[in-house]
């Protein structure tokens, strides 16, 4: 699976100075993570955002927002947004946001 590079270089410009962000290679692309805990990543089929089970309602209900599904299962709590979604800097950091509040609750690793 070939990276996007331009999702992984706006990830990693809005994510710069957060405070416990560490990325690296991940899911065929880059992976953010937040004080250990899985964030979001970038991968060639779209945006990956953690949001959390049960918090993902209003995000599937944009459109160019979908479930995420890996190896043919579901993953509660995550969606893939597409290039119309990510592209936009307020849908992205909104996105992003959300992450970010849902993953900073989480312990750290």
């Amino acid at each position: 699976m070939a990276r996007n590079k331009v999702l992984e270089e706006l990830l990693g410009d809005d994510l710069a100075q957060v405070r416990g962000i560490t990325d690296k290679a991940m899911f065929g692309g880059r992976a953010w993570l937040l004080n250990g805990n899985l964030l979001c990543g970038a991968r060639d089929d779209g945006m990956l955002v953690r949001l959390g089970k049960g918090n993902d309602a209003l995000a599937l209900s944009m459109p160019g927002i979908a479930p995420m599904i890996m190896q043919g299962r579901p993953m509660h709590g995550w969606v893939r947004a597409a290039p119309e979604v990510y592209e936009d800097d307020a849908q992205r950091r909104k996105l992003l946001k959300a992450a970010l509040d849902f993953t900073g609750s989480l312990p750290k690793k």
